[in-house]
């Protein structure tokens, strides 16, 4: 859908691959601290996308009390569908730290331990 202000990369996929785990290990030289870099940009790009569909559908929200008023509107159907199709964020992430597009940087209380 064109309208979407997230874009994402052509490359990404909505499909689950196996990843190397040495070379998820080897961005960080731990690999568990890799894989909380990737969840904590998944949690942030998931509350990202999840405010943005809200808000977008906040603009068809009816709010009156009368069921009668409520009614399936394709614009709104539309949105949620262009959602639904995105990739999860857990993928999203994890190709972005693949590809060092993330920002990460230790404690200096972890540098002097």
């Amino acid at each position: 859908m064109s309208r979407l202000r997230r874009q994402v990369s052509p490359n990404t996929s909505n499909v689950v691959e196996t990843k190397n785990l040495t070379d998820i290990k080897g961005k960080t030289g731990n690999l568990y601290e890799s894989i909380a870099i990737i969840s904590k940009r998944a949690n942030q790009i998931n509350l990202s996308l999840k405010e943005e569909l809200h808000n977008k559908l906040e603009e068809f929200a009816s709010h009156t009390d009368n069921l009668e008023e409520i009614h399936e509107n394709k614009e709104q159907i539309e949105i949620s569908k262009a959602y639904e199709r995105m990739p999860n964020p857990a993928l999203l992430a994890t190709q972005e730290f693949m590809e060092d597009k993330i920002y990460y940087r230790k404690n200096d209380d972890d540098l002097f331990s």
